[in-house]
């Protein structure tokens, strides 16, 4: 029977069935739209994120009527496009009936580093002096400026060392995009000899042999795992069938912003050492998943990228730049592959590891940005370029991403060895009227140290002993002034907001964390039963990392719990 002669689905008459099939309608105009903003990209399920940055670029928001066509237009259900959409924080999801947001929006940091120096007060008085109906203010996690705090994001303009009187005049002269740095060119590069050890590995090169020589280098995953990075190739060269790369962009442990850094100045030093390992594990497809606080190094990718397509040293294509939207656990190697994949960050159980089951269920080799800069160096100028370095029984070079109470904060390029005096030094020393009292040493992730622990070589390894870990060496630098009980607070509460969501001990646990650390005075056998349960119960890092701060305080700030 045909679906228009079943009595009672179809009929015209009041309250005697429906004229629309059962959920949100299409609308033309809409559909018109998403497929003039799509063009002539094809639809397929991993680009959905990409799209929907193209739909809130270009309108501000994303409305239910665009993400219906946009479902319409990929073939997918509604469900799919609105739970990626309502997963990532930079995506405004307005509902049928809902006022949009304005078209301009601020989003202050407020993690350690701009929490030290007024963020919160910078945010009163941008709430209190600017109309909300034109402009929206916004607190939002680490944007990778530690250096320069407190620091806001005006559209994709950031504001360094901000003030209101800044954000008035960017606003007033229509100062929303991001700038762009100066930075070597392809041209300059390639001048210089660059791509010229690429050339020679693709003519006659042995992967073994480069493998080798990282491995000598002592070369560790400088995202904050410390894996040895030539071991990861051989790994993934040990699967048959297509193989794929993926650059882990998302730098979002507050306090870190060596890649930001680096990028902003010599990118292709890092391109090139990711067509290097790509050669050695001879994947098919680069994918570099960057964050999307970084504008402006987004923009210098895809220049760059081009450039590269037209020297013809990659096919067109070769190189997938993906934009990241606002999710810290991207950060971790196998929610990063989710996202590539177009789908919400949610980390997977393992095993398989990605180096087995990585993007689309085939092997992936995963190294972060700064990784590969140091194979570009370490190919070109020879292990010796990191091995000859010894400070303190300890190899190696590290860039420190150094902020918070001394005189001079930036990344500092120091020996592994360094302790955090020297890391002190380098920064400048502390700030006039500061006296040192405490340290993170890795990130929110890694909680914090008491000053009197002053003389362990900040490396890998090295802090495992005192229950931390260096990570992606985001040093953040505490004083006399400073509450080390506010700071864990700080550090629990951006977990809580950053947690994906997808396992109940990291999830329950760090919103229960945030209220117990709020008393008066802390309960502290609670907290410590509710630490044991997120680190033994969580899936990823981020859930089994976060009591971390907890802990440290308690153990070295007892008199402020």
């Amino acid at each position: 029977m045909a679906l228009n002669d079943r009595k009672g689905i179809w009929k015209s008459g009041k309250g005697k069935g429906r004229h629309t099939p059962k959920g949100r309608q299409l609308d033309d105009l809409a559909w018109e739209d998403v497929r003039a903003l799509l063009g002539d990209r094809p639809r397929r399920a991993d680009l959905l994120i990409e799209f929907l940055h193209l739909i809130q670029d270009a309108h501000g928001h994303l409305s239910a009527a665009h993400l219906r066509a946009l479902a319409e237009e990929m073939r997918m259900s509604m469900a799919e496009v609105y739970e990626v959409a309502t997963f990532y924080a930079h995506f405004d999801v307005v509902k049928e009936g809902e006022t949009p947001p304005p078209a301009l929006t601020i989003r202050i940091c407020d993690s350690l580093s701009c929490e030290l120096a007024g963020a919160q007060a910078l945010k009163s008085a941008l709430e209190s002096g600017l109309d909300a109906s034109e402009v929206r203010v916004l607190r939002a996690p680490c944007m990778g400026r530690c250096d320069t705090a407190p620091v806001l994001e005006l559209g994709h303009h950031h504001i360094d060392h901000a003030t209101p009187e800044k954000v008035t005049a960017a606003i007033a002269a229509g100062h929303t995009h991001a700038d762009i740095p100066q930075y070597e060119g392809f041209a300059e590069y390639e001048a210089a000899g660059g791509y010229a050890s690429l050339k020679q590995l693709r003519a006659n090169g042995d992967w073994e042999q480069v493998q080798n020589t990282v491995l000598d280098a002592g070369l560790r995953g400088l995202g904050g795992a410390g894996f040895p990075s030539g071991k990861k190739w051989g790994f993934v060269r040990a699967n048959a069938g297509t193989r794929y790369l993926a650059v882990n962009g998302d730098e979002g442990e507050p306090g870190t912003f060596k890649d930001r850094y680096y990028l902003e100045r010599t990118p292709h030093l890092f391109l090139e050492g990711m067509l290097i390992a790509a050669w050695a594990v001879e994947a098919e497809t680069c994918f570099i998943y960057m964050r999307d606080e970084y504008p402006a190094v987004l923009h210098i990718l895809a220049h760059e990228i081009a450039k590269l397509e037209e020297a013809g040293i990659v096919e067109k294509g070769y190189i997938d730049l993906r934009r990241g939207a606002g999710a810290y656990i991207c950060g971790e190697e196998s929610a990063m592959i989710e996202s590539i994949e177009g789908k919400r960050g949610l980390p997977r159980h393992r095993p398989p590891f990605v180096a087995q089951v990585g993007i689309f269920g085939r092997p992936t080799l995963v190294h972060n940005v700064e990784t590969l800069l140091w194979v570009t160096r370490i190919v070109r100028e020879g292990p010796e370029v990191l091995s000859s370095t010894e400070k303190n029984g300890r190899k190696g070079l590290r860039s420190y991403s150094i902020s918070g109470r001394v005189n001079n904060p930036g990344v500092h390029l120091l020996p592994a060895g360094s302790t955090i005096m020297d890391l002190i030094e380098a920064a400048g020393g502390m700030l006039e009227g500061h006296a040192f009292k405490a340290y993170q040493p890795g990130g929110p992730s890694a909680g914090l140290l008491p000053a009197s622990i002053n003389d362990v070589p900040m490396d890998f390894d090295t802090l495992q002993p005192l229950g931390t870990f260096i990570g992606s060496a985001a040093v953040v630098i505490l004083s006399d002034k400073d509450s080390a009980r506010g700071a864990a607070l700080n550090m629990l509460r951006f977990f809580e907001d950053e947690s994906c969501g997808q396992c109940t001990p990291c999830r329950v646990g760090c919103e229960k964390a945030v209220k117990l650390m709020q008393a008066d005075t802390w309960d502290q056998p609670l907290l410590e039963e509710l630490c044991n349960a997120m680190g033994d119960a969580s899936i990823c890092g981020l859930g089994q990392a976060a009591p971390n701060p907890i802990r440290m305080t308690m153990k070295h700030f007892a008199d402020e719990v």
